[in-house]
């Protein structure tokens, strides 16, 4: 939950009007991850006031989480999620690239309303670009992606601040948001 660009990204969607929940999950275990995440959008229905755009996202394995869930609320009301946001999405394991097709089938069970940003380095070892290209053409749903140039898998770049990355991504986040329409 305290991951640098999470934090960042949270504070820059605050600053720029949006309410933003993080929350962590101790265990990798997607199912976990999924559930935990379900947890949490039950307590936001809960609320005594109405949250009528939701986007779900996160970071690496937490990506792999917000698009299950999105996809299993998809299945329950049309425009429960608004979209989704994948920071770092690990299409693979390292050097691993045969566990893609496990991977990505909550991606490529999504409906083609929803709309998905990317956010990926190009040198993340956990996202061959020519797999990763190869299965956003599978993907019904409406996918935009942005690829930070010398970005790893943690989204650092070799030969800058961190602080002039987080801005980059931040501002591409925000940017693809408000394209959204909302």
């Amino acid at each position: 939950m305290n991951f640098k660009h999470l934090v960042s990204l949270s504070h820059s969607l605050a600053s720029n009007g949006f309410l933003c929940l993080r929350f962590t999950c101790k265990s990798l275990q997607l199912p976990y991850r999924v559930k935990a995440y379900r947890v949490m959008w039950d307590y936001l229905k809960s609320l005594e006031f109405t949250i009528k755009r939701i986007f779900v996202g996160g970071r690496s394995m937490g990506s792999r989480a917000a698009t299950a869930l999105a996809r299993q609320l998809s299945d329950e009301s049309e425009d429960a999620v608004q979209g989704i946001i994948c920071l770092s999405f690990p299409l693979h394991p390292p050097a691993q690239t045969n566990a893609q097709r496990q991977r990505t089938e909550d991606l490529r069970g999504l409906p083609e309303h929803m709309p998905v940003l990317f956010v990926s380095g190009t040198e993340d070892c956990m996202c061959d670009r020519v797999l990763f290209d190869g299965m956003v053409k599978e993907m019904k749903a409406q996918v935009e992606v942005f690829w930070l140039r010398g970005g790893s898998h943690g989204l650092t770049v070799k030969g800058r601040t961190d602080d002039s990355v987080l801005d980059e991504v931040n501002a591409q986040v925000i940017t693809w948001i408000n394209k959204q329409g909302f």
